[in-house]
């Protein structure tokens, strides 16, 4: 049976470990993402039923924050994952609130957190499309 050299089982397993905390990336929001419907016109309320619809089909924990705003909250494994998202007949937006256990520091956050924003982003359009 071989063995193992134990310097290079401690530089393999550094590199992994480095390897994990370099999955971070710049937080990103979604600003002002225009309405797009395929009857052209939305309403306010038929924004925020969209918003709702998107979110929740996700697994989205969503609740009203006031007049034209929203606030969405996502858990999965132990990640938690909070957004505000502001509202109009013409616009929303994502944008970060906090987050729990997804090494977010200096504006920075797990990258995982970014795709859940986009895939919330892209169930939101399809939502508004189909109005």
């Amino acid at each position: 049976m071989r063995q193992r050299n134990p310097l290079l089982v401690l530089a393999v397993a550094a590199t992994l470990a480095l390897a994990g905390c370099a999955r971070t990336a710049p937080i990103q929001n979604m600003d002002n993402v225009a309405v797009v419907t395929s009857s052209g016109k939305a309403s306010a309320a038929q924004v925020r039923t969209a918003i709702m619809a998107a979110g929740t089909s996700l697994g989205w924990q969503m609740k009203d924050a006031g007049p034209g705003a929203m606030e969405g909250t996502l858990t999965l494994r132990g990640h938690t994952a909070v957004v505000d998202i502001p509202f109009s007949a013409a616009s929303y937006s994502i944008r970060h609130k906090r987050t729990e256990n997804l090494q977010e520091a200096d504006g920075k956050v797990h990258s995982n957190y970014n795709g859940w924003v986009q895939n919330l982003d892209r169930a939101i359009r399809t939502e508004l499309v189909r109005m």
